[in-house]
């Protein structure tokens, strides 16, 4: 099964900017925000010409991709048939995107049915993810929520839209979740959970904080 991983964390705090690194000739980049990437350069590495930049909230749109990526083949408008097997890595930025966007589309409709068709909607996403080939590695990056109760404490989890998909616990579901924050003026991930929902294979990082890097992560969870 494929690995199945999420960066969460607050606006301004570096997730994007985490897959910086990664191979663009390997990885598919898959925009839901449809804002572009963060760091210079990043037009001529990922655009539509490549066949490895998506802009997209449509659920149905990215389940198709994830379903071409899986069997390595895709035809494109004038009838072309991709070879999609060099692809390794997927990155969905972000599901946040996702969610809003349905919830806009829909802002006018009343009752429960579209909360539920918005949990369903996430979840297949993140389901499907870990089915898929065991050599590719998809991304899921996130806003985080911190909560904190009548005692001051404080915990972290992926920012969702609906109570469903709370209950559901989308972390539950990827193998690692990392939180990207900022100290000290520094860009780094959490590896270990500090009131928070981040987690990580046992033994995959020595240390509680790690450089902003998504390629440094890959190569730690290789064994994994």
């Amino acid at each position: 099964m494929a690995k199945v991983i999420g960066i969460m964390g607050e606006s301004g705090s570096g997730k994007t900017t985490s897959m910086r690194n990664l191979d663009p000739t390997t990885t598919l980049y898959i925009d839901c925000d449809k804002k572009g990437l963060s760091w210079r350069g990043w037009k001529e590495q990922y655009n539509i010409e490549k066949f490895n930049y998506i802009k997209t909230d449509d659920t149905e749109v990215i389940l198709k991709t994830l379903n071409q990526i899986n069997k390595g083949k895709a035809k494109v408008k004038d009838g072309t048939e991709l070879d999609l097997h060099h692809i390794k890595t997927v990155i969905v930025d972000t599901i946040n995107g996702i969610m809003i966007a349905d919830e806009m589309r829909r802002c006018k409709e009343k009752g429960y049915d579209k909360w539920q068709d918005l949990a369903k909607a996430v979840y297949d996403i993140i389901d499907i993810s870990l089915t898929l080939r065991d050599d590719l590695t998809i991304i899921f990056i996130a806003h985080s929520q911190t909560e904190r109760d009548e005692s001051g404490n404080v915990f972290t989890r992926i920012k969702t839209n609906g109570k469903k998909l709370e209950k559901v616990s989308l972390e539950s579901k990827m193998t690692t979740v990392l939180h990207a924050v900022v100290k000290d003026g520094q860009y780094i991930f959490e590896t270990k959970a500090n009131n928070s929902t981040c987690k990580t294979p046992m033994g995959a990082f020595e240390l509680d904080e790690i450089e902003n890097d998504i390629k440094i992560v890959l190569e730690a969870l290789k064994e994994f």
